[in-house]
């Protein structure tokens, strides 16, 4: 005996709201971070160059193995990536995402609205390596939310689960009621065992809708749980990934690396470049070469064109720039007014009087530095005199770049061991061949006459071919050893001829640099660096070239 069409009705009526849960199922993201393709490629591109993410991503999937699916990593670390490029990062809703990935939206909420985060924003926003060694960064402290997140992260897979299930028994509604309609006569009359389909679907759906109520209820419970913890290790991975970004930034700068420069480099090269740097020699020497460029760059802007050199004593003349301020008191008596106008007419105010360099090179910069074995020595706070040379070397690279001037880094030791680093003032100086410049170290004894040679030839090659005199050389070493009279004889002719001065730099070692040195006749201005240390020491060096 079948059911009358209006019990069919009724069913089609209790069914009614399984049929429309089974076809309006809302979208679900496993993304927190909204993004445009352009993101997504961004992301993707760094993702693939960086070594680095893989190996993290890989290690946090094993850890999120209990739950069988080993994307939630990934998402994970897109969504942390994203945060820290995008400009204005936006997050989804909560109810917009699939329970599965609630962890991630609560984790990223939390990383996002943390006050160290706006802090680390503002060093990775637009820059994908930024972002990725701020994501590496924040490696420890992912792992421990992972972990501290475990029982939630299991309870929302349930919820997913029991989501899943009533979404199966909403489609099983509508299948048991086709069937039914589809056994159902002329008159609409349905057989029994159809209807009580239909019946037990509806009832399997209504217990699978209480379970998932129930496992929504026991996620929400242990995200909230969680949430303190995952709050506490996302204020402390933001602030430890805005430390490392501010340092190695600090670190690109030391070491003269433009923004622009780096933006240039891929990312696995820009990774090998800031590991390269953190590193060996380079790693201790950064924050000597830091100083270098700071003080030598605040030297420029106090700089004045044709500034007097070392002051030696008084002189006469009528230079008003110079004048000594006893005569310049004259100038407040009236009965003396007078007589200071005739000894400006006559030349013959007292003037402060200076030795050295009056008016600043424009041929080329070349910095001779000395390799040989003793300047491996360590001296105040583990820095070398190789280090102290090189880092002068360094600044003094930016001063001819600033300058508009070419550079010419010469390595030099025995008579038999040279090495030649140009940088001409028109091209770009790459890191690379800096960095090899710096790392270079021949070893071995001392000669003065083969890099001084060489550094003559140069300035000689410049004034040929672009007419350029009074090129600076400076001689950075910590030996003393001597020249043969007619090499001195051509080393004077050529002086004369091209008009370059010579500035020495005797480094650790105050024989070097006393009054009947081999390096004081060679120099038209030398100092003596105790401190290896004290950047300051060089200051008036940067001061005339």
């Amino acid at each position: 005996m079948g059911e009358t069409p209006s019990e069919l009705n009724e069913l089609a009526s209790r069914a009614g709201r399984w049929l429309g849960l089974s076809t309006a199922a809302p979208e679900r993201h496993t993304t927190v971070v909204v993004a445009d393709r352009f993101d997504r490629i961004t992301w993707r591109d760094t993702y693939e160059q960086s070594a680095g993410l893989r190996e993290l991503a890989e290690e946090l999937n094993e850890r999120y193995d209990h739950t069988k699916h080993t994307t939630y990593a990934t998402d994970l670390l897109t969504d942390a990536f994203l945060a820290a490029y995008k400009v204005n990062p936006r997050l989804r809703e909560r109810a917009e995402m699939d329970p599965s990935r609630l962890v991630n939206h609560q984790v990223i909420t939390a990383l996002v609205e943390s006050p160290e985060f706006a802090e680390l924003h503002r060093e990775t926003a637009g820059d994908p390596y930024a972002a990725a060694m701020a994501l590496l960064a924040q490696a420890a402290t992912l792992r421990e939310m992972v972990e501290r997140s475990r029982d939630a992260q299991e309870q929302a897979e349930r919820a997913k689960k029991a989501q899943q299930d009533t979404e199966g028994a909403a489609n099983a509604v509508g299948e048991a009621l086709q069937r039914a309609a589809d056994q159902a006569d002329e008159e609409g009359a349905v057989p029994a065992p159809a209807a009580d389909a239909v019946q037990q679907a509806i009832e399997a759906a209504e217990a699978a809708e209480a379970a998932a109520r129930e496992a929504a209820r026991d996620a929400a419970q242990a995200l909230a749980a969680a949430a303190p913890g995952i709050r506490a290790a996302a204020r402390n991975a933001a602030a430890k990934a805005a430390e490392a970004v501010r340092e190695e930034a600090a670190l690109m700068r030391a070491w003269g690396v433009g923004p622009g420069e780096l933006e240039r480099l891929p990312v696995d090269r820009r990774a090998r470049l800031a590991e390269r740097l953190r590193t060996g020699r380079l790693a201790q020497w950064a924050e000597l070469i830091g100083r270098f460029r700071q003080m030598a760059g605040g030297e420029r802007a106090r700089r004045v064109e044709n500034a007097t050199g070392e002051l030696v004593g008084v002189t006469l003349g009528d230079d008003l720039s110079r004048v000594i301020p006893s005569e310049l008191a004259n100038l407040g008596l009236p009965e003396l007014r007078a007589v200071f106008a005739a000894r400006y007419a006559a030349g013959e105010l007292m003037l402060y009087d200076s030795q050295g360099e009056q008016t600043t090179g424009q041929g080329a910069i070349i910095a001779c530095v000395d390799t040989s074995h003793s300047m491996y020595e360590a001296g105040p706070g583990g820095v070398t005199r190789e280090a102290w040379a090189k880092a002068c070397a360094l600044a003094l690279l930016d001063q001819a770049r600033h300058a508009g001037r070419d550079f010419v880094g010469i390595l030099f030791s025995a008579a038999d061991k040279l090495q030649v680093f140009r940088f001409p003032a028109g091209q770009p100086a790459p890191i690379a061949r800096t960095l090899e410049f710096a790392e270079t170290f021949l070893g071995g004894g001392t000669s003065y006459q083969r890099p001084l040679s060489a550094a003559c030839e140069l300035l000689e090659e410049e004034f040929n071919d672009a007419a350029r005199m009074r090129g600076d050389i400076v001689m950075l070493t910590d030996d003393d050893c001597g020249v043969t009279e007619q090499w001195m004889r051509g080393w004077n002719d050529a002086k004369h001829r091209l008009g370059f001065r010579v500035f020495g730099v005797a480094i650790g070692a105050p024989r070097v640099a006393e009054a009947d040195s081999v390096l004081d006749a060679l120099c038209d201005n030398l100092r003596c660096i105790e401190d290896l240390t004290d950047v300051h020491a060089a200051a008036d060096l940067f001061r005339v070239i």
